[in-house]
């Protein structure tokens, strides 16, 4: 019998998991059944069992590739030289993340999936346990670019680089929500909004 090579093997996986992605994304977790997974991939049970044990364990694959998929294009856009700012930053990294995320679905879809992994964050302690390491690195390297901002005299405020770090964390969780709830939200809208609120002046008070 011929040897199934890696790279069959590696597609097949991805299929799965992206195909298991768009009905947690339709249905959400709790609606979707194996079976509705082994339809929208069009395999049998016993090829989807080959790779994943049953659903659970399809949420947790899910979600460890958000949370590393996240941090990493923060941490790619972060390594820029000139650093590019907050505006640019944000809408090059949610652009990258959202758009053609699942192949099939549209980038509404792709939010409400990592709004349900936020959810599911609360009663598993395995996914809060990655979101939290997700977000301790998403807020070093912010960190670390609020430094560069400083060295490269863009940024002047003498506020706490991490402070800054989770304002703008804050910011691309808010966006995401919106694109999950209502639709609407794009990318080129949050750059315009950061965009007009850098462009503000602090006033001395008399």
């Amino acid at each position: 019998m011929a040897r199934v090579s890696q790279e069959h093997l590696d597609a097949r996986r991805r299929q799965i998991l992206d195909g298991a992605a768009r009905c947690f994304a339709r249905n959400g977790f709790h609606a979707t059944s194996m079976q509705d997974v082994f339809t929208e991939v069009g395999l049998s049970a016993g090829a989807v069992y080959r790779y994943f044990n049953g659903k659970e364990a399809l949420i947790a694959a899910i979600s460890q590739e958000a949370f590393s998929g996240i941090r990493a294009a923060f941490e790619e856009a972060s390594r820029a030289t000139p650093p590019p700012t907050p505006d640019v930053l944000l809408g090059r990294v949610l652009r990258k993340f959202l758009e053609e995320r699942i192949p099939g679905a549209d980038r509404q879809a792709f939010a409400r999936l990592i709004v349900q992994v936020w959810a599911e964050t609360l009663r598993d302690e395995w996914l809060a346990a990655r979101l939290s390491e997700g977000y301790e690195g998403m807020r070093a390297a912010w960190g670390e670019l609020v430094t560069a901002y400083r060295k490269n005299g863009i940024l002047h405020a003498d506020v706490p680089a991490d402070h800054i770090a989770r304002t703008l964390i804050a910011v691309a969780q808010g966006f995401i929500a919106q694109q999950a709830l209502f639709g609407d939200a794009a990318v080129e809208i949050l750059e315009d909004g950061l965009r007009g609120l850098m462009s503000m002046e602090a006033q001395s008070a008399s």
